[in-house]
């Protein structure tokens, strides 16, 4: 029997990383520097491991293989095979991520055999100075964003966004970004982990050494373009779905419940998976019944057509993600 699923977080620690995916998010670790807890994903080595009923030890890998398009959906099973689709993560930025961007599908294909990394943000916490880095501030040309990456003056063609709790971006393929620091973020995106580094605040390891930056490989990849469509705009209504945002590469809404609501998803043929952004509650289907906290992150297999969510008195704001 299929049911709500969870899986043991995978914990990376980062230079950047802090300690709010701990004390926030209580995820459990003992480090402080921990920058990355990937919630659900089939990439490499970091496999999903199940962590409760009867599945508890399996690998999301196991899961994929045994039920196919009842775990994924059909159109999805289809397209993708036992490849999860999505890579879901939190990630706590004590200090400003590297500029960087992402290839699309087909430059991703031809260099590294992967998917490209189309990925959106939600802001589920930011201290008051925190900002990111979205994009140019203005049209450019290669040959200027050559010139200004050569005399070390990059930012001053970037982007800088202030941010709050409940914001949200769009980060196309191509688009230069940067977390920056006091930012605790969910991150949606295609199952890949190609990244160009482009710059990295002349940061050094604790041995004095800078990390590899991919001038070159970034030219080919990245949008001059100054386009401001980034910032997602949503409805905040309680016991309704907001939508975020509906794409080629996944859908995502903001569901924020009061009590009770019924999600019904007869017409979806797709996974679906909860990220529990604020609050607390319980999941239950016909059979089955899951407490989940703030911070916690859940796969609801294709073949459950309805979930019944309960709140917990301070409620519970949950992302939706399918495809």
């Amino acid at each position: 029997m299929l049911y709500p699923i969870k899986f043991h977080p995978i914990l990376k620690e980062k230079i950047w990383g802090g300690g709010k995916l701990k004390t926030i998010l209580n995820k459990p670790t003992e480090t402080e520097n921990v920058g990355e807890s990937w919630e659900i994903s089939t990439v490499g080595d970091d496999i999903s491991i199940v962590c409760n009923g009867e599945f508890t030890g399996k690998t999301l890998n196991d899961l994929i293989k045994e039920y196919k398009d009842k775990l994924l959906g059909k159109k999805v099973y289809k397209e993708f095979g036992n490849q999860f689709p999505l890579l879901i993560k939190f990630i706590d930025a004590k200090e400003d991520l590297s500029v960087q961007l992402h290839p699309d599908d087909e430059l991703a294909k031809k260099r590294h055999n992967s998917f490209g990394k189309t990925e959106m943000w939600y802001v589920v916490q930011a201290d008051p100075e925190a900002k990111l880095i979205v994009g140019f501030n203005k049209d450019t040309t290669k040959e200027e964003y050559e010139d200004f990456l050569e005399k070390g003056e990059i930012t001053k063609l970037l982007n800088f966004e202030s941010i709050s709790k409940g914001d949200s971006y769009f980060i196309k393929a191509g688009r230069i970004h940067a977390i920056g620091g006091g930012s605790l973020i969910a991150e949606i995106q295609q199952t890949s982990d190609i990244t160009y580094r482009v710059y990295d605040w002349d940061r050094k390891d604790s041995e004095g050494n800078e990390r590899e930056l991919h001038t070159d490989l970034a030219l080919d990849a990245l949008d001059y373009n100054a386009d401001k469509t980034f910032k997602l705009k949503y409805s905040k209504d309680k016991n309704k779905i907001n939508n975020l945002i509906s794409g080629t590469y996944f859908t995502t809404s903001v569901i924020e419940i009061e009590n009770s609501f019924e999600r019904n998803y007869k017409d979806l043929d797709s996974f679906k998976i909860l990220m529990c952004v604020e609050g607390s509650g319980t999941i239950n289907t016909q059979e089955y019944s899951l407490p989940v906290s703030f911070g916690e992150t859940v796969l609801i297999p294709a073949a459950i057509e309805n979930v019944f969510i309960e709140s917990t008195s301070q409620g519970i704001k949950l992302l939706e993600v399918y495809i």
